[in-house]
């Protein structure tokens, strides 16, 4: 059994972090504190892309169910078929307490196959930019257009991206197809003059590596997850330091501190890089 483990871990992390209720406490009275350096800006907008049932929807509600300290589903998701169960642009706020955090994320419906099929590149673009209102419905077959009721056609900087977060399934990306991924890296190529932070959130460690789901706390001694990080930073062109290994709560009904603590660790370094974002493009202005 010890040489079998040998072959599942490291010897010492790879990355270090501290676990438990006192690490979420540190980690959620960090994220209350900051705020957008913008001071016109309440808040920091997050676009959350990827491929059908990668977890895109069950990412937003961990979150706020970290925030919470129960299950929620504020966003709806489907674990059942190839299909996108997103197909509306909404806006979702973390709520901790009486108060909204600085951030909200925005959903859209996600990447398939095909060329008309799934969320279309130029609508993420768009989404990004902020041209896109709440509530537009996506169509495969007709990206958003100007004089479309739902093109916002003066954006502010409330509408717009300061992060791009891609979802991926670890327990399923060596099945990504590569349709796929090619729109992925069509849509990092697309972004680059915006110096658009692009972060990857890698979701279902528990089911790609059986020492992390027996202890979620062995993560960072995964051979096996650093190896699908690695595989994620070739395949779309993000750093490894941009890729956050996390589990999703999908068949919990409690939360638990050891899952917290990774999400919450994701979601603080997507604020610092948005607002990172924000700096730099307020800059590029004056």
């Amino acid at each position: 059994m010890g040489n079998r483990t040998s072959k599942l871990e490291w010897d010492n992390p790879w990355r270090n972090t501290s676990w438990g209720e006192e690490k979420k406490d540190s980690l959620i009275k960090s994220i209350k504190e900051m705020k957008p350096s913008r001071t016109d800006l309440k808040c920091l907008r997050v676009l959350v892309v990827g491929p059908c049932g990668s977890g895109k929807s069950s990412f937003i509600n961990s979150i706020n169910s970290a925030f919470k300290g129960r299950i929620t589903s504020s966003a709806l998701s489907d674990r059942i078929g190839g299909k996108s169960f997103t197909v509306e642009y909404k806006s979702f706020e973390i709520e901790s307490g009486n108060s909204s955090l600085p951030v909200v994320f925005n959903d859209v419906m996600g990447l398939e196959t095909g060329p008309m099929q799934g969320c279309p590149v130029e609508d993420i673009i768009k989404a990004i930019n902020g041209h896109v209102r709440h509530g537009h419905m996506f169509n495969p077959e007709k990206p958003l257009s100007p004089g479309d009721r739902t093109f916002n056609e003066a954006p502010k900087a409330s509408d717009q991206a300061f992060c791009l977060v891609y979802v991926l399934a670890a327990d399923r990306i060596q099945f990504a197809d590569e349709n796929v991924l090619q729109k992925m890296r069509e849509i990092r190529l697309q972004v680059r003059n915006l110096g658009l932070p692009q972060v990857i959130v890698l979701t279902n460690v528990d089911q790609a590596c059986p020492l992390v789901k027996n202890n979620l706390q062995k993560i960072y001694y995964s051979k096996k997850i650093k190896q699908k990080m690695e595989w994620c930073s070739n395949a779309v062109g993000v750093p490894m330091c941009h890729i956050f290994p996390v589990k999703n709560y999908h068949e919990e009904i409690q939360t638990s501190y050891d899952t917290d603590v990774l999400i919450l660790q994701a979601l603080m370094q997507i604020i610092e890089l948005g607002n990172d974002n924000l700096k730099e493009r307020a800059a590029q202005q004056s």
